[in-house]
């Protein structure tokens, strides 16, 4: 049998970090015909086969809008995902949970055949911090203090329920590590350290050191790379979750060498304190809560998304780290309202 051709697919969350490189690896499929990019705001940017359509996530009256976007799609990738306001999580609580939800039962009424959801490790329960990590069975109950954690992991509960309602739907979920590159670099400064902390800080020669704390290894990998994944897992066959991360382990030692300062070791009880004061007066963005979880995320092994998607990162964790601080140095962004970037002077 001849594969098949000219397939339709709608992408939300598409003007982000993982939409905007989602929606490039897919025009890049000569077996897609037209991708659909919804978002809050339609972006200044033109890609090859792809048009945009404005939808808020958090509105129910604009479920009949997205069966409407479905109707004859082969797949949707969803992707769309609220980080802030952190005071306020019934605020992200109607986009991420209610919103996907709406996606959904769209899905569904329309016959879309195949959903692949943005899950994350930061769905995991707390687990292993030394390789090979856990595979896709490790318990999905988030860290339940930290807001991203508790929303990915009930996502994660409502696919399993509706993986056994909807069998002939192929339900994908994938849950990847740190997603990082350069296009991306404004928008991460902004959710993660605020708009307070301006990028060309983020020099080697003002940093006076990496805090070196119980916990600190994670997992990165760049976000083009996990972008092929989600494009091999719309074109494949597979369902179930994967999880996604390059080498190396990242921890302090390494970052120290990447930005090439010491590595000191603090207390982690010292930097939650300073960390829950500066959030608790809207200096940063970044919660305590969100803080404990990292600290607790399992590392992943990823071998499953190898094998069966025949995906192989092309950039080590490092490398893609080092991309995004480059970025953030020099203010990198691209034509969406998310990700645009600004002038370092």
């Amino acid at each position: 049998m001849s594969p098949k051709t000219g397939l339709r697919v709608v992408v939300t969350g598409a003007t982000g970090n993982v939409g905007t490189s989602v929606v490039r690896a897919l025009v890049n499929q000569p077996r897609i015909d037209s991708v659909l990019g919804l978002a809050r705001r339609i972006p200044d940017l033109t890609l090859p086969k792809t048009e945009w359509a404005a939808v808020d996530l958090a509105r129910q009256e604009n479920t009949q809008q997205l069966r409407r976007h479905f109707a004859g799609a082969d797949a949707v990738v969803h992707l769309a995902w609220r980080f802030q306001p952190t005071h306020d999580p019934v605020t992200t609580w109607h986009t991420n949970v209610l919103g996907s939800l709406r996606v959904f039962e769209a899905v569904a009424s329309a016959g879309v055949p195949t959903l692949v959801h943005a899950s994350s490790v930061g769905a995991y329960a707390p687990g292993p911090k030394e390789s090979p990590g856990v595979d896709e069975a490790w318990p999905t109950h988030g860290w339940p203090d930290a807001a991203y954690c508790r929303e990915k992991a009930y996502l994660e509960r409502i696919l399993d329920t509706y993986e056994r309602e909807h069998q002939d739907i192929r339900v994908v979920r994938m849950r990847p590590g740190f997603m990082f590159k350069e296009g991306s670099a404004s928008e991460q400064r902004r959710i993660f350290a605020g708009r307070f902390l301006p990028g060309s800080l983020m020099r080697p020669d003002l940093l006076p050191c990496v805090p070196d704390l119980e916990g600190l290894r994670f997992q990165a990998l760049h976000t083009d790379d996990a972008a092929e994944a989600y494009c091999s897992a719309v074109l494949g066959d597979v369902r179930g979750a994967f999880n996604l991360a390059s080498e190396p382990v990242v921890d302090a030692r390494a970052l120290g060498e990447l930005l090439g300062v010491r590595v000191v070791r603090l207390p982690r009880r010292a930097v939650r304190i300073m960390l829950a004061a500066a959030w608790g007066l809207h200096v940063v963005p970044a919660s305590p809560h969100l803080f404990d979880a990292v600290l607790r995320l399992p590392l992943l092994d990823s071998s499953r998304a190898r094998e069966e998607l025949e995906w192989k990162p092309t950039r080590t964790s490092l490398e893609a780290i080092e991309e995004f601080l480059h970025g953030v140095r020099k203010g990198a962004g691209e034509a969406t309202p998310p990700l645009a970037g600004h002038k370092v002077g």
